[in-house]
């Protein structure tokens, strides 16, 4: 049995051949309807969702399985204190696979060692959201048809954004990959990233203040919001959430085939007028993200394979 907790549980390899099932089943979506047939996702969301905790129930209904579990602590008996031991121990004799948000770093961890079935970190607080990281690699190589030889363009909240930190860990095993890391100051990488992850792999990178001056040398823009939840003071919060917002004027000095991925929800930070762009791809992202948890959950699972 073997859990997804963080981007690097699977190899390079096996995430290569997760990619590889999640095209096919993107390119042949009807052979795939019954290969979970009595099945069942327990979604466990502690804090709000939306993409993330129904994109896990379409991949999982598209498989042919079912769902249940619940979309917030409040409606849960964590609300009456039960742990998250105890409730992955009573959840593990009713579901085949579970999917975990929690707003505490490591708590995927905690119910993966006290659990008898999968578990799928969704999203932990600013640690780790290795699924989403599966979808932006899928996004990448289908937009850009590989994952090496690339400039990635981050901008935004870099140093609360667990999607950043988690696509900088995954994108680092790939050959030739430079960062321009945008933001304001407050808001840089982590010291860990910078050192642990970005130095340690001898990966180069830059940090720049202006979105304007990093366009025209980026492969792949990933926007991200200024996320008020991962604040402890509302003046901070106010005086940076408008910081970089994405309009047709910044897209002008892009590349023809540059592409802009957000892991959403969008507040203001891309302009709607962007959407009509061909290079604007973060709806496709959250397309990518039902074929990328349909085969991590068929992985898991140890499905066989439709022929």
């Amino acid at each position: 049995m073997r859990h997804l907790l963080n981007p690097l549980d699977f190899s390079v390899e096996e995430t290569g051949q997760l990619l590889d099932l999640a095209k096919d089943i993107e390119d042949n979506l009807p052979k795939y309807s019954h290969v979970c047939d009595g099945k069942k996702l327990a979604t466990l969301f502690y804090e709000p969702s939306t993409r993330t905790r129904l994109s896990f129930e379409a991949a999982m209904l598209n498989l042919g399985g079912s769902v249940l579990g619940f979309s917030s602590a409040d409606s849960s008996s964590a609300a009456k204190g039960e742990s998250v031991a105890d409730t992955i121990r009573v959840l593990s004799c009713y579901a085949d696979i579970c999917a975990m948000r929690h707003p505490k770093e490591g708590a995927p961890l905690v119910a993966a060692n006290h659990s008898s079935i999968p578990v799928i970190n969704a999203g932990d607080g600013g640690h780790q959201h290795p699924t989403q990281t599966l979808t932006d690699l899928l996004s990448i190589n289908s937009l850009k048809g590989r994952l090496n030889d690339l400039t990635i363009g981050l901008c935004g909240d870099l140093k609360f954004g667990r999607t950043v930190h988690s696509l900088i860990n995954a994108l680092v095993r790939y050959e030739n990959i430079k960062f321009i890391l945008i933001s304001p100051p407050e808001l840089r990488v982590p010291e860990y990233i910078r050192e642990d992850v970005l130095k340690a792999n001898n990966i180069e990178f830059v940090e720049m203040d202006s979105l304007d001056d990093a366009m025209p040398s980026l492969d792949i823009l990933y926007m991200t919001r200024v996320q008020k939840e991962r604040f402890f003071n509302e003046e901070d919060y106010i005086r940076l959430k408008d910081c970089y917002i994405l309009d047709k004027k910044k897209m002008k000095l892009a590349k023809k085939d540059m592409y802009v991925l957000h892991p959403l929800p969008r507040v203001n930070e891309i302009s709607v007028e962007v959407d009509e762009d061909p290079r604007a791809a973060y709806f496709k992202q959250a397309q990518y993200g039902v074929y990328v948890r349909m085969a991590l959950i068929m992985t898991l699972l140890e499905v066989e394979k439709s022929c």
